[in-house]
């Protein structure tokens, strides 16, 4: 079944309440609307794109207060390399999958660290890493769950009897 706008919206929203949750180490947790733009970059690169990521970074920095454009900057490119790969992403297994995701949200990653850095920041250190890489271990639960709803059964109406 095609995939509903709602359920777009509905991922996006729930990953946007996800990243606000005041986690004990922000560093370690996972970037989940970088995680969830990616799905959806890939999946559905004719409805998500680089305006989706670039609003959605906005909304990103507004909410956590950081620098304004770091993570539109970031989810930007991170749109782009999702949609440009998106093809040769599916073709992949799930560890395939997993290994051009990692990439993804490193990229992000690194281009939100660059934007901070130029800013005149200081480098975090090494452990900014990880939270990417506990994204990509999510990528099959979320794979899972996005896809859920695609799976629903077909309605049959009386003429389809």
């Amino acid at each position: 079944m095609p995939v509903r706008t709602g359920t777009i919206v509905g991922s996006f929203t729930a990953a946007l309440l996800l990243d606000f949750m005041p986690w004990p180490n922000v560093m370690l947790a996972p970037d989940f609307v970088a995680l969830t733009l990616a799905f959806w970059c890939v999946r559905q690169p004719r409805r998500v794109g680089l305006a989706t990521g670039w609003a959605l970074g906005l909304l990103v920095d507004a909410g956590n207060g950081v620098l304004l454009g770091q993570h539109a900057l970031a989810y930007s490119a991170l749109a782009f390399a999702a949609i440009a790969l998106s093809r040769r992403i599916l073709w992949f297994d799930l560890w395939g999958q997993m290994l051009h995701v990692l990439l993804l949200l490193e990229g992000a990653q690194a281009v939100a660290l660059g934007v901070r850095l130029a800013a005149g920041a200081e480098f975090p250190g090494w452990s900014l890493a990880a939270g990417p890489a506990f994204g990509t271990l999510l990528w099959p639960l979320v794979t899972w769950l996005l896809l859920l709803p695609q799976h629903r059964p077909a309605l049959l109406d009386d003429h389809q009897l």
